[in-house]
């Protein structure tokens, strides 16, 4: 029953604040931050005792349908990564939106989203994780109008549309997958796929990797990401870093390798769409991002090329490349959430949005910019930092494949770590290194000219720390998850 406590007890707390308005900001703050350590707590005991169990059916609509959880090497991965990271982006929450407004409904949903993403994480078949991938559109939906301006309005239309357009393609997928034999995932894939049947079923996989991947930010799926950095920061964090891009790219290795299955992928000519979509994906975001001078959107469009590094070591079909790919997606969801925390903050303290602003920043603002310089040099790939070997596994998987667009891959890769290292460091060097030779600290009211309190700069700290450890124990966390997963 933990797996079911960890999925009811946020959403269970979501709808207690939506009925339950504290008459102070202390004590919503600390039912948050306890109702999203307890469901943590709730997670991380049903990775860590129910791996291997049996599917717990909870309710059974037929012979090939029904609603099911179950703990897999895949659910610990996504799961573990959910859980560790969502506490922390609720401390960090609790401080920065006392000053955007309408807290209570806020947190409300932002309780429910946590409830629902381990409902994916936990889905032990396709209809189960279809049904909560798309009460996750539902409930991060008024995340991200949450300003209620004409900006935000026409963010949550951009991001409705897209969503509702990759889970009619999704749905397909489902179908098909259920139609021939798919009731619960398996690795190495669970559809049966009849001789004569087998180009059908490439071609709904392929839609349901363009459906499922529009979560992901997958070419031509990913403009809503951009619409949604609109959203306050705590939100962009989670829908950049952990919640709803990493479910698209979970729901991706799933129907790959626990549905059709890689054997009937491999070699076709499905297996070299998808591959050169996550290809070009991965160049066109960075590029995008080097030419973007907004900080958050220059995050968005990073967060848009490095979702694809994750769906090109799936797409690779080999379990290297898989390894690789999980990974990755350890390591993005704490580099990018750290560097969206860090780019909050300095909103949060000095309303300053823009690349150039940031100017001179990091004397004033010390442990903001060196946690930011941390997770950049290691999303940049500079070893041993996190992100240098899931970059190397990825390219590595590619070379392996022994074919022309492996190597392609692997340059690609190169090319992108390369703009990686353009479009953050600049932020970096400017900050640290201002172009003219004195502080720019006399534009800045005292007020302003200091680190934002514990409650944001803990889990900055934390954070940032935490990826130096994930680079410095690269090869434990290679081991762990082959050990999980194969």
């Amino acid at each position: 029953m933990w797996m079911l406590l960890a999925i009811v007890l946020p959403m269970l707390a979501g709808g207690v604040l939506a009925l339950w308005r504290p008459y102070d900001r202390i004590r919503l703050q600390n039912f948050v931050v306890a109702a999203a350590c307890l469901g943590a707590a709730c997670a991380l005991t049903a990775v860590l005792t129910l791996r291997g169990e049996e599917a717990l059916v909870l309710l059974s609509l037929g012979d090939k349908l029904s609603i099911a959880f179950r703990v897999d090497g895949l659910s610990c991965v996504f799961a573990g990564l959910v859980s560790v990271l969502w506490p922390l982006a609720c401390l960090y929450a609790v401080e920065y939106m006392s000053r955007e407004g309408s807290e209570n409904r806020f947190f409300v949903f932002y309780l429910i989203s946590f409830g629902v993403t381990l409902g994916i994480a936990f889905s032990a078949n396709v209809l189960t994780m279809y049904l909560f991938y798309e009460l996750l559109t539902l409930a991060t939906l008024p995340l991200v109008m949450h300003a209620m301006d004409s900006k935000a309005r026409y963010a949550g239309r951009v991001y409705l549309t897209y969503s509702m357009c990759g889970a009619a393609l999704g749905f397909i997928a489902m179908v098909m997958m259920i139609e021939h034999g798919a009731l619960f995932f398996q690795f190495g894939g669970s559809v049966a796929a009849p001789a004569r049947k087998e180009e059908v079923l490439r071609l709904a996989y392929v839609l349901g990797f363009f459906g499922f991947g529009v979560k992901a930010a997958v070419f031509p799926g990913h403009k809503w990401l951009l619409r949604a950095s609109v959203a306050p920061t705590p939100v962009t964090a989670l829908l950049h870093a952990v919640a709803v891009v990493k479910a698209g790219a979970f729901a991706v290795a799933r129907i790959t390798w626990y549905g059709f299955g890689p054997d009937l992928l491999r070699g076709s000519w499905a297996q070299y769409l998808v591959m050169g979509a996550a290809l070009f994906t991965i160049l066109y975001g960075s590029s995008k991002a080097l030419r973007t001078k907004h900080l958050k959107r220059r995050l968005a469009w990073s967060t848009i090329s490095n979702l694809s590094y994750i769906l090109l070591g799936i797409a690779t079909l080999t379990t290297g490349g898989l390894i690789a790919g999980m990974v990755h997606l350890v390591v993005h969801g704490v580099l990018k959430i750290t560097l969206f925390f860090c780019v909050g903050a300095v909103h949060y303290k000095m309303h300053r949005d823009f690349v150039p602003d940031v100017e001179g920043c990091g004397v004033l603002m010390p442990v903001v910019f060196g946690c930011f310089a941390v997770a950049a040099l290691g999303l940049m790939g500079v070893p041993p930092l996190a992100g240098f070997s899931s970059k190397w596994l990825l390219a590595t998987a590619a070379v392996g494949l022994g074919e022309g667009i492996g190597y392609g891959a692997a340059a690609v890769l190169i090319a992108s770590a390369i703009l990686t290292a353009l479009y953050l460091m600049e932020i970096v060097l400017l900050a640290f290194f201002p172009r003219q030779n004195r502080q720019l600290s006399v534009r800045v009211p005292p007020q302003a000219r200091r680190d934002p309190n514990l409650r944001m700069t803990l889990p900055l700290v934390v954070l940032s720390g935490g990826s130096v450890v994930l680079g410095l124990g690269a090869g434990g966390l290679e081991r762990l998850l082959s050990a999980l997963i194969l």
